[in-house]
């Protein structure tokens, strides 16, 4: 009887401190959600700076842009995937000029591996079908064989099938097994396949030591570790124990955000457990998130998972009446804080006008407010649109929930398109007025032929804007990429082929641009 008390005392002693330790790391994951715009800044650097490469002098160079190329599907491949797609299609083609079969190779896995994140299945398996691995060094043969081991073990995941998805698994552990054959003995590729391969086997005590060594005495980096915890986490799912579960998919998310991983199973995986569990609050955090980073990498099979778990997690937050009486509170206090400052702001303004008229300043503080105003003016008018987007976005989460269906009525008139063009048509206009001579400076550091001619009825195009924004002192990325609508690649495009033409070294080009000068 003792031992049965003492068992019990165990059991829950144990779950206590499990669910003390998922409540940290849910908060340490909120932190870092808070902050993923400072960790996929550096990634972003590097993206910039690998395609200033290809831009530059040494960007001719055939081997060179094959190394500068791959670097760039790399950084790309669990990022965006357009992107990735695309610099893998260059380095197909250039490895077909350069006739280099291991080069050819390569290229053609790692296509397996965009296609694979995907969702693309059948064009993974018809993509790497005809590849003659043999011969090839045992790098691209260990990728090769892993990839097509998790096509056809997602293919059973995805089927759930009892006919078909048995020899998915079977096709699964044969390209494992020529996997590991050429891995080295406990190094990592082997540990994670062997733990892959018992744990879809159900071979749960050897995929628990497996998966478990490398967590525990493995340097694993920021990636491995999301890939192997999140593996993990499915034993413990399968098992209902929950707070191991959550603790790794928690961990997972973490070091997705820190290595600014887009292409993730593990952010959703536990919003739906945690919703499971009756924690919708945070469920609704991380399932926003996923949204958010399937959109933003592209990848098909994510957005249908997420789709379908989103609305359910949705509604749950929409229901639960305290979380709502807290959000108004936040709203409301918010609007009222707002009105008060738009009020300050007016009052400030006009004691500043009143001030002007009644001096005469010199002409250089002019110079400084006006710039200063046309900066704040686009600013403004940006979150204002960013507002109505936002609203449509929440209005129409109410019309899933079958709540307020004449809403939609209203949600469809809004014509966003429209007010940002009259936004870029206010912003030309106004930044020409005070830099009437920005098209003709910006057009003397070009040959003739280069220059730009705009159409009838153009105050400025997209390439101006776009320095017309750094003039006024906008110099990050991601941000004129927000104001303007486009992706940040196209924006980095935008800017290297304008500097690529330029006579000015691309360096300075910037700096010529801030020289410019007002009225």
């Amino acid at each position: 009887m003792k031992v049965w008390i003492l068992l019990g005392v165990m059991l829950v002693t144990g779950s206590a401190m499990a669910r003390s330790t998922s409540d940290s790391l849910l908060v340490a994951l909120n932190k870092v959600i808070e902050r993923r715009e400072e960790f996929t800044k550096p990634k972003l650097d590097r993206l910039e700076d690998l395609h200033r490469q290809l831009s530059g002098p040494n960007g001719r160079d055939d081997q060179f842009r094959f190394l500068v190329l791959q670097n760039l599907s790399d950084e790309y491949k669990a990022f965006i995937y357009d992107s990735a797609f695309a610099n893998i299609q260059r380095l197909q083609l250039l490895a077909r000029k350069i006739d280099d079969p291991v080069k050819i190779a390569y290229a053609k896995v790692k296509l397996g591996f965009i296609l694979l994140s995907s969702g693309m299945f059948k064009e993974t398996i018809d993509s790497l079908g005809g590849l003659q691995v043999r011969g090839l060094p045992d790098s691209i043969r260990v990728d090769y064989y892993s990839i097509l081991a998790r096509t056809y073990y997602d293919l059973g995941d995805f089927d759930r099938d009892g006919f078909y998805t048995p020899r998915y698994t079977a096709m699964g552990n044969k390209y494992v097994d020529s996997a590991k054959a050429l891995c080295k003995p406990n190094d990592y590729n082997f540990l994670y396949l062997s733990g892959l391969k018992n744990l879809k086997n159900e071979n749960t005590s050897e995929a628990l030591n497996n998966l478990n060594e490398l967590m525990g005495h493995y340097p694993l980096t920021p990636h491995q570790l999301a890939v192997t915890a999140s593996t993990l986490s499915y034993f413990y799912i399968s098992r209902d124990e929950t707070d191991q579960a959550i603790n790794l998919l928690a961990r997972a998310a973490i070091a997705d955000i820190q290595s600014a991983t887009k292409e993730t199973a593990a952010m959703w995986s536990l919003a739906e457990l945690l919703y499971n569990n009756g924690d919708v609050k945070n469920a609704y955090t991380f399932i926003q998130q996923a949204m958010e980073d399937a959109i933003f990498y592209g990848a098909r099979q994510r957005k249908v998972q997420v789709g379908s778990v989103l609305p359910v997690i949705a509604a749950a937050k929409v229901h639960n009446v305290d979380e709502q009486r807290r959000l108004w509170l936040i709203y409301s206090t918010a609007l009222t804080v707002l009105a008060v400052l738009v009020i300050v702001f007016a009052v400030v303004i006009f004691k500043q006008l009143k001030k002007l008229k009644r001096t005469e300043k010199a002409l250089m503080e002019a110079n400084t407010i006006k710039e200063e105003y046309i900066g704040y003016y686009f600013n403004i008018n940006s979150e204002y649109l960013g507002k109505i987007e936002a609203f449509k976005k929440a209005v129409e989460m109410k019309l899933i929930t079958k709540k307020l269906e004449d809403i939609k009525f209203i949600v469809n008139n809004i014509n966003v398109k429209k007010e940002r063009e009259e936004l870029y048509f206010s912003f030309d206009k106004v930044f020409l007025k005070l830099f009437p001579d920005f098209i003709s400076v910006f057009n003397s550091y070009f040959k003739e032929e280069d220059r730009i001619v705009l159409k009838e009825g153009q105050l400025m195009n997209t390439e101006l804007r776009i320095f017309a924004l750094i003039r006024m002192g906008i110099h990050d990325t991601e941000k004129i990429a927000k104001i303007l609508d486009y992706s940040i690649n196209t924006i980095y495009n935008y800017k290297a082929r304008v500097k690529g033409k330029s006579i000015i070294p691309n360096e300075k080009f910037e700096q010529k641009i801030m020289e410019i000068q007002t009225i």
